[in-house]
């Protein structure tokens, strides 16, 4: 069996495009969430902003099932290997399960605790916490689908993604307004309207991944030596996304101590910024992608093709993003709320996400090229002493000397431009680009 190691702007572009229309579909069902919730009010868009940070560190948890498994499946198919593509998206699929259903029941004990902390306590809380235990349901089809996506990434599989992603975000954005408003559930709906499209998305990924083993004679069957080697690589990721969330996390539980306008505001730029960044993330999964395969053909050549390619292509994408978002400053955050308070105080966060957006086309980049590469044990360490460096310290001095929602702004920017800086020097050299299949089970991993 061959593959094709085309790394042309057309192939670079085509995946990039598949790839976005399935990164874009949860965040913008999240854009819609909030725009809806957002009409009843500043109490209730805080108690979501509460929630759905929490929904989403299942997401950033579950990281390695998609990164990892693209990783590992991108090597395999690029030796020629789809079987062995397809067993690895097998291994992810059971662990997202594993989890999936871990993160319910852990997830209804501690949801009382977790929005005290984050919420500050009080009526915020309160609303908080009824939509967390609602919307962890659908934990296991958000990991599953995280699987589903990595080992379809692999293969270079475009099409099957978008039709899943689609049908369930597309379905539950029709039904978030009728049950929040048309039948009149508050705040529930929304949770309620989350969970159906987890349970869709879910199914649909669990009968192609049937499908595809049916047809090349591969097991459904967990298999312990493919379970430890995805858990391996994902070690590292796993570490990497624990310092993404206890940097929001913190931000979040900040912003909750300035109070409902504070919280709702950050929410609302957030949610954009989490919009545009699986935008610009849409060019790293071509390039986890195509960098894999390359390296599981021993193409090195054409790994640092992909590489000069996609950085220059995020570097211009994030400057489109920045100016057409300086333009809507005065119109889009209108889109989600019509509270004063909140209006007034998004502009303390908005200027920090636009000027952040060149940036972030080159980090998130970069980061797709050593993903692919499987060269997770330096992005790891890179994320950690960014986010302690950089991010955590602005966050909490903010809270302490009372820099509102503008200080834990520009603790973000600190963690982005230390991580451009760090992925840019690791780029120029070559102790990323490990060769062979052998390396995304960790040889790459291990080095300094």
């Amino acid at each position: 069996m061959t593959t094709s190691l085309d790394a042309g702007p057309t192939r670079v572009l085509s995946l990039s495009a598949a790839a976005l229309v399935v990164l874009v579909a949860e965040p913008l069902y999240l854009l819609v969430d909030t725009a809806v919730v957002g009409r009843l009010g500043a109490l209730p868009l805080g108690a979501l902003a509460v929630g759905a940070v929490v929904l989403a560190q299942v997401s950033s948890l579950g990281t390695f099932l998609a990164y990892g498994t693209t990783a590992r499946a991108a090597r395999a198919f690029g030796a020629g290997h789809r079987d062995r593509a397809v067993a690895e998206g097998v291994a992810a699929t059971w662990l997202a399960l594993f989890a999936g259903i871990a993160v319910v029941v852990l997830g209804q004990l501690i949801a009382r605790p977790v929005a005290d902390a984050l919420g500050g306590g009080g009526v915020l809380a309160d609303e908080a916490v009824d939509w967390m235990r609602i919307a962890l349901f659908g934990a296991p089809g958000i990991l599953v689908a995280m699987a589903g996506n990595g080992w379809m990434r692999g293969v270079q599989s475009t099409r099957a993604p978008v039709v899943v992603v689609l049908a369930g975000n597309g379905a539950s954005a029709i039904a978030c307004p009728v049950l929040v408003h048309g039948v009149g559930l508050g705040l529930e709906g929304s949770a309620i309207a989350n969970v159906g499209a987890q349970t869709v998305v879910l199914l649909l990924f669990v009968g192609a991944l049937v499908r595809e083993t049916t047809r090349l004679g591969v097991t459904l069957r967990p298999v312990g030596a493919d379970l430890r080697a995805q858990l391996g690589l994902g070690r590292d990721l796993l570490l990497r996304s624990l310092a993404f969330q206890a940097c929001f996390l913190s931000a979040t539980a900040v912003c909750a101590r300035f109070g409902a306008s504070s919280v709702a505001a950050h929410q609302v730029v957030l949610q954009l910024w989490t919009f545009m960044a699986t935008v610009l993330d849409s060019l790293a999964i071509a390039a986890q992608q195509l960098v894999g395969a390359a390296l599981g053909a021993s193409a090195t050549s054409s790994a640092r093709t992909v590489t000069r390619r996609v950085t220059w292509y995020g570097i211009a994408l994030g400057t489109v993003a920045g100016l057409v978002f300086a333009a809507l400053a005065g119109v889009l955050p209108r889109v989600f709320t019509p509270d004063p308070t909140v209006l007034a105080t998004i502009p303390a966060a908005w200027w920090f996400f636009v000027a952040l957006q060149p940036i972030a086309g080159f980090v998130f980049a970069l980061d797709g090229v050593l993903l692919g590469a499987a060269d997770a044990a330096f992005l790891r360490r890179l994320t950690l002493g960014c986010a302690l460096v950089g991010f955590l310290p602005a966050i909490w001095a903010s809270l302490a000397f009372g820099w509102g929602l503008a200080g834990v702004w520009a603790g973000l920017s600190l963690f982005m431009l230390g991580r451009a800086v760090g992925v840019g020097l690791r780029a120029r050299g070559d102790r990323w680009m490990v060769a062979g299949t052998g390396a995304a089970a960790g040889s790459a991993t291990g080095q300094a």
